[in-house]
């Protein structure tokens, strides 16, 4: 429960409760802006990436301050492979997207893998500190990467869909992401 919380873990859990909310309203900004019958455009809807960004960068925040004090606990993967992994799988799926396959770069590729980044950075975190079991943690990381490629299939794909699919397969990664997120959140208070 939250009042068993240590420092780490509760920034962890506050930092997944602001990515909830930042996907909900950039879900509610999409479902609204890039609907395929009558969008709403302009900034009857685009208000709603104001609290959506200013959720991101805060739960961005509180994420950075609880890895930064479990950098003292060995995690689930070694220090430093989850960011410079990242790194790298960033440079080549811009790459690859980008000159062999021909799609146009968006920052959603960005947030892709940086999502992915910050969750697996989580969980490597939560099973140094104690508060995942390494088959929690082993779980939420398959579960994360899984995430991740059906992400990059709907990045890959969302120029050659319908308006309706793509409608549909823009808001997949980041119901997934919030579904993560809270998940998290969920076995941690369940924990």
């Amino acid at each position: 429960m939250w009042h068993n919380f240590n420092v780490q873990t509760r920034q962890i859990f506050v930092a997944n409760l602001l990515l909830v909310v930042c996907c909900a309203f950039y879900l509610a900004w999409w479902l609204l802006a890039f609907k395929p019958v009558n969008p709403i455009k302009g900034m009857k809807t685009g208000w709603l990436l104001i609290p959506s960004f200013a959720a991101g960068i805060a739960a961005v925040v509180f994420a950075a301050r609880g890895l930064g004090v479990a950098a003292v606990c060995p995690g689930l993967f070694p220090s430093g492979w989850v960011l410079w992994g990242s790194v790298l799988a960033y440079v080549v799926l811009l790459a690859a997207t980008r000159i062999l396959l021909h799609r146009p770069v968006t920052t959603e590729l960005f947030l892709i893998v940086g999502w992915a980044m910050l969750a697996l950075s989580e969980v490597s975190a939560l099973f140094g500190s104690g508060a995942f079991s390494h088959r929690v943690a082993i779980i939420f990381a398959a579960i994360i990467a899984i995430g991740a490629v059906i992400s990059l299939i709907c990045y890959m794909l969302y120029y050659k869909l319908s308006a309706t699919a793509g409608f549909i397969d823009g808001m997949v990664p980041l119901a997934m992401a919030a579904l993560v997120m809270a998940g998290i959140d969920l076995v941690l208070l369940n924990g």
